[in-house]
Formats: C-alpha cells, structure tokens, sequence
C-alpha cells in the first residue's frame, strides 16, 4: 500500500545493496561509476559504491533503476534544487 503524504511521493527499495530501484526522482544531477547524485521529491540523494549504472531512467513518471554495489545513501539537508535549474538529464530529454 502506498502513502501518499504532503503530495510527496519517494520510495527507495535497495536489493541485497546491488540492485536499486527507486520513485519520486526530479531529475540525475551528475553520475559516474563510483557516486550518482539525484534530486528527489525529499531532497538531493548521494549514492555511493561502485560499478554503479543507470539502467533505467524515466524522468517523466520519477522513475529510476541503479545496478552496482552501493556504499552508501546519503539525503542532503538543504533545500532541494530549483525545478526550473537545468542539469543532469533533463536538458537531454527536451
């Protein structure tokens, strides 16, 4: 059952810290194989770990799906980012 609170939306599900899938995604803001940073519908995201990839990423329905071995999850404190703030892959898919 999925709650709905304050009109946010974010769900994080981490398999056997390999296989990541994950909702309530704004938009990747940069990525590489050992750090992915995403803001999120609770605040900018900062994976960890390594041979991380983006297999699946639909920025229309917030969707995205990260294999690799994860480190580490770390939510920022500050304020999310701008909507209108053009990075990551966004610009890409206009």
């Amino acid at each position: 059952m999925e709650e709905r609170l304050g009109g946010k939306n974010h769900k994080l599900v981490l398999l056997n810290r390999v296989s990541t899938q994950m909702t309530g995604v704004l938009d990747v803001i940069s990525f590489d194989t050992n750090e992915i940073v995403m803001d999120t519908e609770e605040g900018l995201l900062m994976i960890r770990g390594e041979d991380l990839h983006v297999n699946h990423l639909t920025l229309e329905k917030g969707e995205v799906h990260i294999d690799g071995h994860v480190d580490s999850l770390v939510y920022s404190n500050s304020q999310k980012m701008p909507k209108n703030h053009e990075k990551g892959f966004s610009r890409f898919f206009r």
